[in-house]
């Protein structure tokens, strides 16, 4: 006999264990089934523990430099096993919390490998026993994992994707860095500030290749600053382990393939999406690339089938997963959510410094037709941030001309990725200038600039 639900959920990440707890909340009687972890990636090895790493080099950083704060900070240095296990305990102890979630919720947590057998019902392998479940919706949830290049699979040694990267035995000394998109740029900034010497190869001009171009140039001169090595428009044309690490062949811009040793290499070139052998295919569930294709509430084409998350597509943000989670079931329990409007989903990379962005880049804007108000302001004109010894940075704003709709916002620099929140509740409460300059932010913060850079695309900048 199967157990029935009225829900059952196929991935436990941050989209997966927040579609549980809302329909737990809405009355539904709901099971989640989860091969690993509770919280998938994000949770266990994503966002959360990477920023525990990312915090740890900040530090580093900060205590190394300790002198341009009047400070005394003598014979620096760091245990990596304590670093990885520090982070790794952050990790385990939010997984405590969404266990403890999922109990306070009344969800059923079903541990085993589960596979779509027929529309409405779910097998869950559990080493030699099966279990079976029975829904009238089910929401795949199953996530992403990383892209292997095509020439060089990951060892885990020399070749690592993120996972490997999260839990090093040892420091590399010559570390490349294949992508550079938020992964890639965030650990190149981690390793780098642990001492590495990192070289990053990106096959498009520019890193960051999704975020504005002025914020990208500005990362490019931030990074190389650094000592980070940047290699725009470059490809790679082999990588494989060797006596003394991994060697790579580089082709650069003018066409030349030069041969380099690293002591290791981060594979960062995307993911995957993991819709492969949960049944889909037989249930004809429609998928693009491997994404599985939806509409704004996360239906497929397939009735009472459901899907959120990494596994729908771009752009694979966590907080894109728990919202559409949100979303399909207050659909799936008869609400009127609203759809989901990916044009006012936050980007942020935690690297140092940091980037974050809502909406459109100022070049995406002008090919839409827009007449553009733009507003610029640099950290060097706030405060607060000489105070913190911050000063590098700037916040950008697009808006519509004729209408004073922010069409978008970029910001390069210390806490940018706490700041982004104000501009997407302005963008979903869709405010104009007029309001965003009529609003009181508190002195001295960092917000500050968000004021300023508003009224600089007016021609009423105060402090530059």
């Amino acid at each position: 006999m199967a157990d029935n639900f009225d829900l059952v959920i196929l991935g436990s990440g941050p989209g997966g264990y927040v579609a549980a707890i809302r329909a737990s909340q809405l009355g539904l009687k709901v099971a989640i089934v989860e091969r690993e972890r509770l919280g998938g990636i994000c949770l266990n090895w994503g966002c959360i523990p990477t920023k525990a790493l990312l915090r740890t080099s900040e530090i580093y950083h900060y205590m190394q430099n300790a002198e341009s704060y009047g400070l005394k900070a003598d014979n620096v240095g760091f245990d990596l096993a304590k670093v990885v296990d520090r982070s790794r305990k952050v990790a385990g102890q939010l997984n405590a919390g969404v266990k403890g979630l999922m109990k306070k919720n009344k969800v059923t947590v079903v541990e085993g490998v589960g596979t779509v057998t027929a529309k409405g019902k779910l097998s869950v392998k559990q080493g030699d026993k099966t279990v079976e479940l029975e829904a009238k919706n089910i929401i795949v949830a199953t996530g992403a994992r990383a892209r292997d290049l095509p020439f060089a699979k990951a060892d885990g040694k020399v070749i690592w994707t993120y996972r490997h990267a999260m839990v090093p035995t040892e420091m590399p000394t010559k570390l490349l860095v294949i992508g550079s998109g938020a992964i890639g740029v965030e650990f190149a900034s981690f390793y780098n500030d642990m001492g590495a010497d990192v070289t990053i190869v990106e096959m498009l001009p520019r890193i960051l290749p999704v975020e504005d171009e002025e914020v990208s140039a500005f990362m490019d001169k931030a990074l190389t600053k650094q000592g980070i090595t940047l290699l725009t428009g470059t490809g790679l044309e082999g990588l494989a382990p060797s006596g003394s690490g991994v060697t790579a062949k580089i082709k650069h811009k003018d066409g030349k393939v030069v041969e380099e040793t690293f002591s290791h290499a981060i594979v960062a070139i995307g993911i995957v999406p993991n819709t492969e052998n949960i049944g889909l295919e037989a249930l004809g569930v429609e998928t693009d690339r491997g994404h599985i294709k939806t509409d704004g509430y996360g239906r497929t084409n397939v009735d009472g089938i459901w899907a959120i998350g990494d596994v729908t597509g771009a752009p694979w943000l966590a907080h894109k997963a728990s919202h559409e989670g949100i979303i399909a079931v207050e659909k799936i329990a008869g609400g009127s959510p609203h759809q989901m409007d990916k044009a006012n989903i936050p980007g942020c990379t935690y690297s140092r410094p940091q980037v974050a962005s809502v909406g459109m880049t100022e070049a995406k804007a002008k090919e839409a037709g827009y007449e553009l108000k733009v507003g610029k302001f640099p950290f060097i004109g706030n405060g607060k941030a000489i105070a913190l010894g911050e000063a590098e940075g700037f916040v950008k704003t697009v808006f519509d001309a004729k209408t004073g709709e922010l069409l978008g916002a970029h910001m390069v620099g210390a806490e940018v990725t706490e700041l982004i929140q104000g501009y997407v509740v302005a963008r979903q409460l869709e405010t104009t200038e007029a309001e965003l300059m009529e609003t009181v932010f508190a002195h001295p913060t960092l917000s500050e600039m968000m004021h300023e850079s508003v009224l600089g695309a007016y021609g009423r900048s105060i402090h530059y």
